[in-house]
């Protein structure tokens, strides 16, 4: 074949895709793949996060007092034990004082943890396994079942969530299993948003088609191969998820919808509002126990997204 042959064969658009077909190969294997992070991975990045341990220890110290408050101080925290308004270290006895009633404080401050706590996880996990729900069947199957539910969604969310549990709270009961259902009732559509964007990306990926072609039911194909590569930001949310509720659980009890036979840390903000001026320890003490547990969240929360969120593994 001469030159002139060969430049003329290169014309042809055939000869055009053999010249550039090296090229479009780097240029297919150039494509970010969605990586994943395993547990190891995971695990290093949090021991080298000194925020998250320390998140970590509060986290863990005040889950043990919670669970250790009725051995540690068995006494009862409605019980009036000495004079009322004993600031915090003028009585050895009541290393944080007395309230308006004469209450321990510091009993109230460790039995409050359990309530704070109880309702946070709790009202989290029944919202992340509500929207877990919703957002999967929405956005696996598609279609009206996918109109249906994004709209259910959308009802929910275009009402006022804390006006909306003051509602639903009032007109039902105060106790702390309706205050829990409650702050599910309105948080779980984030996650059910979120699961819905996640399983669409990942309904349409290859193994997912590669499992329907062998024939894997639906529900195998959910639970064994979708869920696991959607927990990782759920599980960032629901981190952030658990803040709030102790939030709204605190914000409930301050304006007197809390459950009257249990103490938090809100009821006894809400008790001592009415001694801001002369005894405002009252309300410090516990605002700085909200405070500081929401932080430590929170700094568990960004430790997660940088573990588990596969961008930031090339940083690592």
């Amino acid at each position: 074949m001469s030159a002139i042959e060969g430049k003329a064969e290169l014309a042809t658009p055939g000869g055009w895709v053999n010249v550039h077909a090296a090229e479009s190969t780097r240029t297919l294997a150039s494509i970010p793949v969605a990586q994943k992070v395993s547990g190891r991975q995971a695990l290093a990045t949090l021991k080298r996060n000194p925020a998250a341990i320390a998140g970590l220890v509060f986290l863990a110290a005040i889950a043990v007092l919670a669970v250790l408050a009725p051995v540690i101080f068995p006494r009862d925290p409605f019980a009036i034990v000495g004079a009322p308004h004993q600031w915090p270290g003028e009585n050895a006895a009541f290393p944080l004082g007395t309230d308006g009633y004469g209450r321990d404080v510091l009993i109230g401050l460790v039995h409050g943890t359990r309530v704070s706590l109880l309702v946070g996880l709790l009202a989290t996990a029944l919202s992340v396994a509500a929207g877990i729900l919703v957002g999967s069947l929405a956005g696996y199957f598609g279609g009206w079942t996918d109109a249906v539910l994004t709209r259910l969604t959308e009802i929910f969310q275009t009402m006022p969530s804390f006006v909306l549990l003051i509602v639903l709270v009032a007109i039902t009961s105060t106790s702390i299993g309706v205050i829990i259902v409650a702050i599910a009732l309105i948080s779980w559509p984030n996650i059910a948003r979120l699961v819905r964007a996640e399983v669409r990306v990942q309904s349409r990926a290859e193994y997912v088609l590669a499992a329907r072609s062998l024939g894997y039911g639906h529900g195998r194909i959910m639970f064994s191969d979708i869920l696991p590569n959607v927990l990782p930001p759920v599980i960032v949310t629901a981190s952030a998820m658990v803040a709030s509720a102790i939030l709204m659980e605190s914000a409930l009890s301050f304006m007197g919808f809390g459950d009257p036979n249990a103490i938090s840390w809100g009821t006894m903000i809400g008790a001592g509002r009415e001694y801001l001026r002369s005894s405002w320890y009252l309300t410090a003490l516990p605002g700085l126990a909200i405070v500081l547990t929401v932080m430590a969240v929170n700094l568990v929360g960004d430790a997660l997204n940088d573990a588990l969120n596969p961008r930031f593994s090339e940083d690592r």
